[in-house]
């Protein structure tokens, strides 16, 4: 490696540290007033050269949708056999998750993005064994260009966090969320996705009540 290249890295890494150092995260910066999109955040061109084209506006959506509600269970089973075979992910609506409750989590996730410096200073950290972590690019130190995006992480199963680890924007309506994305999971996976692929849920996803 050159010596320009090895300072190059070596700026980039700087560059790196001093933004996750501030544990505020993109937010942080368009709170700051920057104007122009930073270095860490730019992809080389020939990386962006090699990117896949984008599929044409009017192309069909290619996700598969998986209703609950109505149809009879064989036939679920069939669609979630068919979509797991294929695709390999799908979409499930009329699911049992009250809308009013997953609406109350996007409202409370997205207080926690626009409140205060110091609770996501409280929640920034890259230990994975945290239950609730607050970030900016899991992959940050690796990735060739950071993503302009803030994360808040929350493992909510099968241990869930205690309520005093949950920043307080969502603490009064994630654990209840949690509950509930948990049943409808083990629910889904006991009842549709194991049939569908013919195998013991427990052996298979390690389910833990």
């Amino acid at each position: 490696m050159s010596a320009t290249g090895g300072d190059g890295n070596d700026r980039r890494r700087e560059e790196l540290q001093a933004f996750d150092d501030t544990k505020a995260g993109v937010k942080g910066l368009v709170d700051a007033g920057v104007t122009a999109v930073p270095a860490i955040f730019r992809h080389p061109p020939d990386a962006l050269r090699e990117l896949p084209s984008p599929p044409p506006a009017d192309a069909p959506a290619a996700i598969p949708v998986v209703d609950l509600s109505g149809a009879p269970r064989e036939e679920v089973v069939a669609r979630v056999r068919r979509a797991a075979g294929t695709v390999g992910f799908f979409q499930v609506v009329n699911h049992g998750v009250p809308d009013e409750l997953t609406a109350g989590v996007l409202a409370g996730v997205r207080r926690f993005h626009e409140g205060s410096p110091e609770a996501k200073r409280r929640a920034y950290t890259r230990d994975a064994a945290r239950k609730v972590r607050f970030s900016s690019n899991f992959d940050l130190f690796q990735s060739a260009a950071a993503g302009w995006r803030d994360t808040l992480f929350c493992d909510l199963a099968p241990d869930p966090p205690r309520p005093e680890e949950l920043p307080e924007a969502v603490r009064g309506v994630m654990p209840e969320y949690g509950a509930a994305a948990t049943a409808l999971a083990l629910r889904f996976i006991a009842h549709f996705y194991s049939k569908g692929l013919e195998c013991r849920p427990l052996d298979y996803f390690r389910l833990q009540h």
